[in-house]
């Protein structure tokens, strides 16, 4: 069943974001993830929501994303994740194809 990392993020330096974005794009790919949001245009329908850039990666299976997130190469985002940006971060489990 597919997992998937929900983020909300609000830029603090444009530079060090350009780091962090990198080096965790190259380490969601190699253990497996994909986005299926990256920072898009965001329409409040209801809610008290705070408009930030909202990103959604998909993971083969939670324990697959689990993986990624105690991963070595994305500690190397994390080493400018302070600098770069704040933000909100949940793992989700996904439903199965059988609904």
């Amino acid at each position: 069943m597919p997992a998937y990392i929900i983020s909300d993020v609000t830029v603090r330096d444009d530079e060090a974001f350009q780091i962090y974005r990198s080096r965790a794009a190259a380490s969601i790919a190699h253990y497996g993830g994909r986005y299926l949001v990256r920072g898009g245009k965001v329409e409040q329908l209801e809610g008290e929501w705070l408009r930030r850039a909202i990103i959604i990666v998909e993971f083969p299976d939670i324990e697959q994303a689990r993986i990624w997130y105690r991963s070595p190469e994305y500690a190397l985002a994390l080493k400018v994740r302070d600098q770069a940006l704040s933000r909100n971060l949940i793992l989700v489990d996904g439903v199965s194809p059988e609904g």
